[in-house]
């Protein structure tokens, strides 16, 4: 495999990645499904070894290296199963609000827990009612004195359970027309009064990553709290989205990739009618036919991350590689699942997790409608 943007130490940091991975997650990675939870020993294991928030400063427990080591990271923690996205969204998503609108002191507080593990973060935005139409959202921060008084519920929040630090996206000032205008985002530490976890919710898949309800009632948060400006929230959250999406189609085109190499090993494994089924002329078909359609992702890909870290606008091209790949990986996932014919439907396949784990990509960090929405918006339509 061949990237634009890696080095040759980027390849060396994947090498002993891959080497750590192996050795700290795939042994235990099935006893975690079985969990419900990636645990904390895992998480500080990472930050140890300089693998959580490589990008941000030395100065507050860093390395400040390129973000190319964190698509290696998003990628190498994708091939050893999808549960571990919350690494991710706690690397690329959730910590870079903090970096760009972070105090000083913020970022004294709360980076160098970031990236040693022991905070590990979340972000809240959906709530039961509002979940693409992000400027709906119905939970509110009114100030008070020296205080935001924060009341409203969340829903479906990566890392819910385990999260020290949740980035709350909340109105501070509910009548603000156009409502976009009246969001802030606002910093809740795990042990604040008012801050209470709900259902952890039992998902389809993913299931190693906890995923839960987030309750706020009358929760006093320090006005020091305050992430960026007030009334400007709407607008951080869509400067940061690029980068969400494009971590999204990351791990959708590696569990694409990593589905067909373990459906090729298996067709050429598995017998029928005195040969292989990988001799059938509809194996083979199908067989080219996905990894074309892989090539094609990663070749788009590929250019998108080069682009990214060379600070390129590619918000419109970012929505595409959104949908296109995460719709690609769910037809990858099926035809994969039939070709491991009844053995496809057994835990004991990791096809089968695979193809429970894959369809939520088409739905969060915005779904694919949303996407080609913003699509057809850019391009004047």
């Amino acid at each position: 495999m061949s990237h634009l943007y890696l080095r040759d130490e980027h390849r060396m940091f994947r090498n002993t990645l891959r080497k750590f991975l192996e050795k700290e997650a795939v042994p235990y990675y099935d006893q975690w499904e079985q969990d419900r939870l990636i645990p904390r020993s895992f998480w500080r294991k990472m930050g140890d070894q300089g693998y959580l928030c490589p990008d941000i400063e030395e100065k507050y427990g860093g390395a400040g290296a390129d973000w190319a080591y964190s698509v290696v990271i998003n990628e190498e923690l994708e091939r050893v199963g999808s549960g571990l996205v919350g690494i991710g969204l706690h690397n690329d998503i959730v910590v870079p609000y903090i970096t760009t609108y972070g105090t000083e002191e913020q970022k004294q507080r709360w980076l160098p827990g970031c990236a040693s593990g022991d905070i590990i973060t979340a972000i809240a935005m959906t709530e039961p009612g509002a979940g693409s139409d992000l400027a709906n959202i119905r939970t509110t921060a009114i100030r008070n004195g020296d205080h935001y008084v924060l009341n409203g519920q969340k829903t479906f929040i990566t890392n819910g359970i385990q999260s020290d630090l949740v980035l709350v996206a909340c109105k501070t000032d509910p009548k603000a027309v156009p409502a976009h205008k009246g969001i802030s985002l606002i910093l809740v530490e795990r042990d604040t009064p008012g801050f209470s976890r709900g259902r952890k919710l039992d998902k389809i898949g993913l299931h190693s990553q906890d995923t839960a309800e987030l309750i706020f009632e009358d929760c006093l948060v320090p006005v020091d709290n305050l992430l960026g400006q007030e009334g400007k929230g709407f607008l951080h959250l869509m400067e940061k989205l690029q980068q969400e999406r494009l971590v999204v189609a990351i791990a959708a085109q590696v569990a694409a990739e990593e589905m067909l190499n373990m459906t090729i090993d298996y067709v050429k494994s598995r017998e029928a009618f005195g040969q292989p089924i990988s001799k059938f002329q509809n194996t083979q078909f199908k067989i080219v036919e996905m990894a074309t359609e892989i090539e094609v992702g990663r070749a788009f890909l590929d250019q998108l991350i080069a682009d990214h870290i060379g600070g390129k606008d590619i918000v419109t091209k970012v929505s595409m590689a959104k949908w296109w790949t995460t719709e690609m990986a769910k037809r990858v996932a099926a035809q994969c699942l039939q070709l491991h014919g009844g053995y496809g439907y057994m835990e004991e396949y990791k096809i089968a997790r695979r193809y429970r784990d894959i369809p939520v990509s088409a739905i969060y960090a915005g779904s694919n409608e949303i996407m080609k929405v913003i699509i057809a918006k850019n391009m004047g339509l």
